[in-house]
């Protein structure tokens, strides 16, 4: 299943997204709930995958990101059975602007828990795909994550504050500043998932974490030897939804940024962080 699902996806980016890079009219661009860009690359490369991931697990149920826009009560349903969560074209906007990095993404779902996940660059055609309990792959090569940071070297990393309210943003921000913390996300998760696992960064926070961006990267970090969880220390899963993920390639880094910029009662009232 793992080379026959990895095919679908390759099928899905070479027939309704590729071809569209860069060619894409305005008509063909359009916002969704909370403002966010669409493209027509998007739902047919997402009808596309859930009619052939179906017919791998006929069993199965299909929860793809422009259909549970249209219907959030799909996101109910994730913590029963199997379940195919379909994210056409991670980094639409990326995409839509004419830019790299963008993605095609499928996490397998039993019961609430990943089992698997793939998730294809689709410029470059890299693939990364894993599976619970058998490790990470990024195009047939076992990923481990490499260990801690030099001693007192700086991270490599983002915290993503786009989506705090507003008076956390602020100490948040403030906070970045004066421990040097300055990178900016890719507006792609499977790039940054992919990054964390072999080492070109430390570490990824998010404050929103919607299940189709986080769901395939988590499970391929996890398996690479790194840690995703929610701010309080608790194990990132798909089915459970809230606000504030940390992902680093170690536990290590994992335990340093959030003791430095998620500490103290300030932040620990808003619940943002451990208190």
């Amino acid at each position: 299943m793992i080379e026959a699902a990895s095919q679908i996806l390759r099928e899905a980016a070479a027939t309704f997204i590729l071809p569209r890079y860069r060619k894409l009219k305005a008509q063909e661009i359009s916002l969704k709930a909370a403002n966010e860009t669409v493209t027509v690359a998007d739902l047919a490369a997402e009808a596309f995958l859930t009619a052939r991931l179906l017919d791998l697990l006929p069993d199965a149920r299909a929860v793809g990101e422009e259909a549970a826009s249209r219907n959030p009560a799909l996101l109910n349903t994730l913590e029963r059975g199997t379940v195919w969560l379909v994210d056409p074209l991670d980094g639409t906007t990326n995409f839509a602007d004419g830019r790299e990095p963008f993605a095609v993404m499928v996490a397998l779902l039993r019961e609430g828990e990943t089992v698997a996940s793939w998730m294809l660059e689709a410029v470059s055609g890299q693939l990364a795909v894993a599976e619970r309990g058998a490790g990470a792959f990024l195009d047939g090569v076992r990923v481990i994550a490499p260990p801690q940071a030099p001693a007192g070297g700086k991270c490599s990393g983002f915290i993503a504050t786009r989506f705090m309210p507003d008076s956390l943003r602020d100490a948040i921000e403030a906070r970045k500043a004066a421990l040097g913390l300055g990178g900016r996300p890719s507006l792609c998760a499977a790039a940054d998932y992919v990054a964390l696992a072999t080492g070109k960064l430390d570490f990824a926070c998010y404050w929103r974490s919607l299940v189709w961006d986080h769901a395939p990267g988590s499970l391929f970090l996890t398996e690479a030897g790194g840690i995703v969880a929610r701010l309080d220390g608790r194990p990132y899963r798909a089915a459970e939804d809230g606000a504030g993920l940390l992902a680093a390639r170690d536990r290590h880094i994992w335990n340093r940024i959030c003791e430095a910029v998620f500490s103290g009662s300030d932040l620990a009232m808003s619940g943002a962080g451990p208190g």
